[in-house]
């Protein structure tokens, strides 16, 4: 199955403003999407749709926007695109430094919203959901996968803190002179979190921005309810 050819968008521009103008509409190459279309449960339904992004073509199919918010008098919140590493019967994995602002406000708000955009297929999720940490045993099968270059790199940065030019490239200098021929094992500091959905929204490019968006919202009971979103 190959993707269609995304539509490119037209912009109009001056010294101090960019306007983004109208712009084809499109539909999505893989069909409709309704309530009775879709899997009972939201993960089997994301993962059916990301092995057709992967068969599509979609570049990257496994990155996602990842938001959380800090705590204090104005909490705001913070967006950054990561990579989705496991999907599976309880939620979303990604991997990164536990001492990353996004990991400080995790731990200070356990919860997160994450957004796949597909543009060659015209497909979005959302997730909204509680987080955790993923098992000591599950973080280090995962890093030990990586490879060494990534693996020392997770030991050399920082992640998230203010750096002088070269303070990366000296610190993974002596960290590779440390572990020069062995193997590297995983920092404390460096696991995964998961998200464990309590909303999921599929959404299907359609003209006229009619899109199609099924939405399963998680009862407290664990059960999920289905239904049309308006476009």
């Amino acid at each position: 199955m190959h993707a269609e050819e995304p539509s490119k968008a037209v912009i109009s521009a001056s010294n101090d403003k960019i306007h983004i103008l109208p712009h084809a509409t499109y539909t999505s190459p893989l069909g409709s999407l309704t309530p009775a279309s879709v899997s009972p449960d939201p993960l089997a339904q994301f993962r059916a749709w990301l092995k057709d992004a992967v068969e599509a073509g979609v570049a990257e199919p496994e990155a996602m926007s990842l938001s959380t918010v800090a705590l204090g008098p104005s909490p705001l919140p913070s967006s950054r695109i990561v990579l989705l590493k496991t999907v599976d019967a309880t939620g979303f994995v990604f991997y990164t430094n536990y001492t990353s602002r996004k990991s400080q406000e995790l731990e200070q708000t356990p919860a997160a919203a994450l957004v796949f955009y597909w543009r060659e297929v015209h497909r979005s999720v959302r997730v909204v959901g509680k987080v955790e940490k993923v098992t000591e045993e599950e973080a280090i099968e995962y890093f030990q996968s990586r490879p060494r270059g990534s693996q020392l790199g997770a030991w050399a940065s920082y992640q998230s803190t203010v750096v002088d030019e070269s303070a990366v490239a000296r610190r993974l200098s002596k960290i590779e002179q440390h572990f020069d021929g062995k193997q590297v094992h995983k920092p404390a500091f460096w696991g995964g979190w998961r998200v464990v959905p309590r909303e999921v929204e599929f959404w299907s490019g359609k003209p006229s921005r009619l899109h199609d968006r099924v939405r399963y919202l998680r009862s407290a009971e664990g059960t999920w309810a289905i239904d049309r979103l308006a476009p």
